[in-house]
Order: C-alpha cells, then sequence, then structure tokens
C-alpha cells in the first residue's frame, strides 16, 4: 500500500468523527417523537482506524495483542470504533511503525520502544532494561509509579501517546549454533538482538543485528546470523528455530520482560470523542493483562514439546552474566546523560529496589517453599 492510501486511511477516521456530530441530514441524529425542537439523541460517529502491528501474524500472541485491543473496543462502543489490524511490513516496515504514527500515515501502531533506541535512548524504559523489573514489577512502576507519565513525555516529542499494550514476561536467552560455554565463547558471534541488550553484548564481542520477526528464520537458516533471540518458547517453537539450531540459552538478561505499547498519533487522538479515547484505553488495559496471562498459560507446554524434539536448554556461564551485567550498569549511566533518559532511570531504579526487597522477602521465599515441598 502506498503512502496516499496510508493517509486517506487515517483521514478517515477523523473525517468520519466529524461528519457523525455536523448539523443538517445524516448528522447521526435519531428522530426519538419528540415535537420539533424537542430533545434527540446523538448516536456516536464511525471511525475507522487502520493499525500498523511490528509483528507478524505468525507470532501469535504478539500479534493477537492488537486484535483484542480491536475487538474490545468494538465491543465498547456497539461497532462504531473499528480498528483494522496489519501484520508486520503490510502498511509500514516492521521497525518504522514509531515513525509511521509520528507522520500520521496511520493513526495507531503496535510496536516495541526500544526498537527506536537510536531516535532517544529514553524510549528503551519503555520495553525492558538489562536485568532490570520482570512483568509484574514494570507494570505497577507503569501504572502506579509514574513510568506511563514519563514515558509519555518522552513521546510527546514525537507527536505520540502511549498506551499499554501487553508484556511477554522473563524471555529466554535464545537459539546458539554452539553452547556458549564461557565468555570467550560469545566473541565474534553475529545475534539478532535490538535494544540495550544488544549493545550492551557488543561490549562483549557480539554483532548485534536488528531483524524484524518475519526475518530472522531465514537469517539464521542461511547462516547470515550465528545466534538470535526472540520470546520464549511458545513463540520460539510457532517460529521454528528448533530446526535449525538446538541449543536454547536462559535467562534473557536484557529482558527480564518486555513490555509493548499501543503508540497513537496526537491528532487523532485528539479527535476522538472522549468515551472513544475511554474505550481505547479500557481495552489497551485488557490486551495488556491477556498477553501476560496467555504467554504464562502457553509456554510451559512449549517448553515440554521443544525438550522432546531434541533442544537443550543451558544456562549462560557466571562470567558471560557477570560481564552483562557490568556492561548493562555502563550503558545506562552513559545514556543517563540525557536528561530525559536520567530522570526515567531514576524513577526506575527507585521503584526496582523498593520492589524487589518486598518481592525477594514473599515472593522468592514463597516459591522456594513450594519447591523444597
Amino acid at each position: 500500500m502506498d503512502r496516499r492510501r496510508f493517509v486517506s486511511a487515517a483521514a478517515l477516521g477523523t473525517a468520519s468523527a466529524v461528519a457523525g456530530c455536523g448539523p443538517g441530514p445524516g448528522n447521526g441524529r435519531r428522530n426519538t417523537g419528540a415535537a420539533p425542537g424537542g430533545p434527540a439523541v446523538v448516536t456516536r460517529p464511525r471511525v475507522r482506524w487502520r493499525l500498523a502491528s511490528s509483528f507478524p501474524r505468525s507470532t501469535e500472541i504478539l500479534f493477537s495483542a492488537a486484535e483484542e485491543l480491536a475487538s474490545r473496543v468494538s465491543a465498547l462502543t456497539d461497532g462504531r470504533f473499528e480498528i483494522e489490524v496489519s501484520e508486520g511490513g503490510a502498511l509500514v516496515p516492521p521497525l518504522q511503525v514509531l515513525d509511521a504514527v509520528q507522520a500520521g500515515s496511520v493513526p495507531i501502531g503496535h510496536t516495541a520502544g526500544y526498537y527506536y533506541l537510536g531516535k532517544t535512548p529514553a524510549l528503551t524504559f519503555d520495553t525492558a532494561v538489562p536485568f532490570g523489573m520482570q512483568a509484574r514489577q514494570h507494570d505497577a512502576w507503569m501504572r502506579h509509579g509514574g513510568g506511563r507519565e514519563l514515558t509519555n513525555g518522552v513521546l510527546s516529542d514525537f507527536g505520540v501517546i502511549g498506551l499499554l499494550g501487553g508484556n511477554t514476561g522473563t524471555q529466554m536467552g535464545g537459539w546458539f549454533r554452539e553452547p556458549v560455554r564461557s565468555l570467550e565463547d560469545v566473541n565474534g558471534l553475529t545475534m539478532r538482538i535490538p535494544g540495550l541488550g544488544g549493545r550492551a553484548f557488543e561490549r562483549l564481542g557480539v554483532i548485534p543485528q536488528t531483524l524484524p520477526g518475519g526475518e530472522i528464520y531465514g537469517a539464521l537458516e542461511r547462516g547470515a546470523i550465528d545466534a538470535t533471540e526472540w520470546v520464549g518458547p511458545y513463540d520460539d517453537a510457532r517460529m521454528g528455530f528448533y530446526r535449525v539450531v538446538k541449543t536454547y540459552h536462559y535467562p534473557g538478561w536484557w529482558e527480564p520482560s518486555a513490555a509493548l505499547s499501543f503508540y497513537v498519533n496526537q491528532a487523532a487522538w485528539d479527535g476522538l470523542p472522549a468515551s472513544y479515547r475511554s474505550a481505547l484505553e479500557v481495552a489497551s488495559e485488557g490486551a495488556n493483562a491477556w498477553m501476560m496471562s496467555a504467554y504464562d498459560a502457553r509456554n510451559p507446554a512449549a517448553l515440554v514439546d521443544l525438550l522432546d524434539r531434541g533442544v537443550q536448554t543451558i544456562p549462560f556461564p557466571t562470567d558471560v552474566l557477570e560481564g552483562a551485567a557490568t556492561a548493562s550498569r555502563e550503558l545506562i549511566e552513559e545514556m543517563a546523560a540525557d536528561a530525559q533518559a536520567r530522570a526515567i532511570w531514576d524513577s526506575y531504579r527507585e521503584f526496582q529496589a523498593a520492589s524487589s526487597r518486598w518481592f525477594s522477602l514473599a515472593e522468592d521465599t514463597m516459591a522456594s517453599a513450594s519447591r523444597a515441598g
């Protein structure tokens, strides 16, 4: 689809909303049988948006979160606010969703903030920080710790607002042609790994590549990359990586959780009726919760299936984790030279410290007790 059609699709929502509220014939007013000049009911306008996803349809849970949003918005507005979801690459390149939303080519996108680290380092906190908070902690920070307000302050520079878009939970460390037995083994590896994790691994000798989901399997199969990370057992099995390599490292230290976002063009948002904005917010909250529970439900069985196919799960060696932790801390401090990133980082680590004390006291000891029992 070319740019003219993108703009037309985005403009349709605004035009529909205006037409539905204007005076005159066809203005959406319904005759209630009252006398001329009497009270009338205003029907909500019809709005149609197109959503550009960064994810291929084959990554079922990632992609389906946007469909969840669309379904919930439609239900909340009696079908009058419709969102058509397009997979990564159908409307815009998968790693340019933020650009398209900023330009108004599409009014809404589903993506990961750390894909746009090159635009501003502060956006990495919208998705994941190496050795950072896990999903529940990140979600709590976003909702109740000021995280959403801080990241939206960054996005406002792009004329965009962010809504919660799901979380994968702690990810796996990825697929490698050969097991990593020491820090020496990662030196010179070409690996698909985006965001701050890729930059930290680069300091350990890895050559990071940022590839959209639809291109990873082919690159691994051709030998263009030596390793790749994606998400976890369920998505990775659907991607078919086990057909090429059998070594599956853990944990994904660069993504102790991976939060996604729905990015909305500010002008398109402002053009919506207040009730439709509320519907979008409520629907995003629902889609956000749906994704996390879907991964928690499907990863266990998928892991068993991978093990049955001969996949070997291997922990990263201690020296790799220690080197990665040092590189990550250095990178974050360098990144925090940016004033926006510093404000977010200070908030993030303060929340993480307090949250981790509580989780260690209650959650971790309970998990240990359960295993012992």
